[in-house]
Parts: C-alpha cells; structure tokens; sequence
C-alpha cells in the first residue's frame, strides 16, 4: 500500500470519528455524510446475510436508525466501519429471527455486484457451463436458507468478509470455541449440498 493510500484511509478514519462526535450534537449533514459513505458497504454485507434486495434495505434503513440512537455509546477506540458493521449484523440477525424460515430467490443482479454465490464460468462461459453454475447458485442459496442465521452469519463473516475467528466472535458475542463450531457447522452443511457437484 503507498504512503498515499494509507494516509487517505487515515483522513477517512479521522473523517468517521469526527462525523459521528458531530451527528451525536445534533449536527444532522455530519450524520448524513455516514450515511451517504458507509451505507453502500453496509448493503452488500447485509444482502449477503438476507439475500433479498427489498429486505437488505430495511435493513440497513432499521441499521441507521439504530446507529443514530447508538451515537452516544460509540468509542473511538474501534473504527466507525467496524462499530457500523456490528450493529449491521445485529440487525440482520434479528430480522432473520423474526421472520418465517423460507426459500429467499437469489437477486442475480445483487449477487454479481456484491459477490454472493459462486460462480462457475470463465469469461466466455458456454451453456452447459451457465447451467451448472445456475444449479451450484442456486443450491447455495437454499443452503444458506437452511443454516440458522448465526451460522449463515457466522459463514458469511468469515467466508466472505474474510474476518478472523476472533472478530468474528465479538461481532456476535461468542467465545472462540463456539465461533470455531458455528463455522464447521455451516461449512458441513454446505459441502454437503455442493457434494454432488464436486468431481471425486
């Protein structure tokens, strides 16, 4: 990384930190300037967990509102991402537990643009190759319907985010033993259901 790169994260930390102090004031661009910055990011790691355009969001509408009643409580000595992150997560678990275990139809669209399901073609893919990868989509779409939504979390934090055990576990409360357990539960799952398309 350049000595640029890294001090424009640096002023865009330091931005973060300023903004929320201003929006727990009151000040209402400095809270829009969060929103307007982080909500785009916030979706794609919503939509990953509830893997419906609508409901990602709601939300991350329901997140906002719940980081505005949280201002107060926020230490600058974590990130704002990361603090924003956590309340994303939270809010995505509860929505998964409060709503009917179902079959949620995989947004294509949403899923090239934020990097969902896996996909099984080259550049120049041809038919049998867009089947397959349609099939091995959409078998992992109903798997991930099928974990519990801190095991879909859980999966998708580490898989996806690439986040460590450790963050992981304080995202969602848990010791290092039971994170560990929740990802080889979803990992087992999921070989599971891909296992007819894996060559032996």
């Amino acid at each position: 990384m350049h000595e640029s790169d890294e001090a424009a994260i640096a002023r865009a930390r330091d931005g973060d930190i300023v903004d929320v102090a201003r929006a727990r004031d009151g000040d209402i661009d400095a809270f829009r300037a969060l929103v307007e910055r982080h909500s785009r990011y916030l979706f794609g790691v919503v939509f990953r967990l509830v893997r419906n355009t609508e409901d990602a969001r709601d939300v991350v509408q329901n997140t906002w509102l719940r980081v505005h009643g949280q201002l107060g409580r926020f230490e600058a000595r974590s990130e704002v991402r990361t603090w924003l992150t956590r309340i994303a997560v939270n809010c995505a678990i509860d929505y998964l537990r409060s709503h009917k275990r179902r079959e949620m139809p995989l947004d294509a669209a949403c899923l090239e643009e934020h990097g969902g399901a896996p996909t099984a073609y080259a550049a120049h893919p041809g038919a049998e190759q867009l089947v397959l990868a349609g099939e091995i989509g959409a078998r992992v779409g109903q798997t991930m319907t099928r974990l519990t939504p801190v095991e879909r979390t859980a999966f998708m934090l580490r898989h996806v985010e690439g986040m460590s055990i450790d963050e992981i576990g304080s995202e969602l409360g848990l010791k290092t033993s039971a994170t560990k357990h929740c990802i080889f539960r979803a990992v087992r799952k999921m070989r599971a259901a891909l296992a007819p398309f894996v060559e032996v």
